[in-house]
């Protein structure tokens, strides 16, 4: 003999049980439609093609006479048709397609928080609008440094942590 069927009793769904399934469903769709957390129009640095470098010339004892003087970065900024031909290149190793003029070629590290203004160690492609985006954050970073609510390497290890895992 087999043994004895036991007969399993549901229960009528609470108002909980409805709530904690709309909640998984809306998790899911939020999940998909921002692209697991990364801003739309972003990709992320590669540590491997892009790990950053950075400019030997600029040390927190001297962010006053560089980084933090008005007009210190068009000093060392590189040239348009450098950053041009580089970008073209990168595009195709990052497997970007698109005009030029959809990316700008961004320092990992940037010049307003002393990366190196020409290796392309520390340029990658990056999609506008989210080069826009940090532009204004690396604005802020250099701000909190020349302030001294900073320092150099903090600024520089956020920069790195928002494009390496953000873009």
């Amino acid at each position: 003999m087999s043994a004895p069927y036991r007969r399993r009793v549901s229960r009528p769904l609470a108002p909980a049980d409805f709530l904690i399934a709309l909640a998984l469903v809306a998790a899911v769709v939020l999940l998909f439609a921002h692209g697991h957390g990364r801003p739309a129009n972003a990709i992320l640095a590669d540590p491997m093609r892009t790990p950053g470098v950075l400019n030997p010339d600029v040390t927190q004892a001297n962010i006053r006479s560089t980084i933090c003087r008005h007009g210190w970065t068009t000093t060392i900024r590189p040239p348009v048709d450098y950053t041009n031909a580089l970008k073209r290149r990168q595009m195709r190793q990052y497997g970007e397609t698109g005009s030029l003029s959809d990316f700008q070629e961004d320092h990992l590290i940037s010049l307003e928080l002393g990366g190196n203004p020409t290796d392309p160690r520390n340029l990658w492609p990056e999609p506008y609008p989210r080069a826009s985006e940090v532009d204004r954050i690396e604005n802020d970073l250099n701000a909190q440094v020349c302030s001294g609510e900073l320092t150099l390497a903090q600024a520089q290890q956020r920069e790195d942590t928002l494009k390496h895992t953000d873009g």
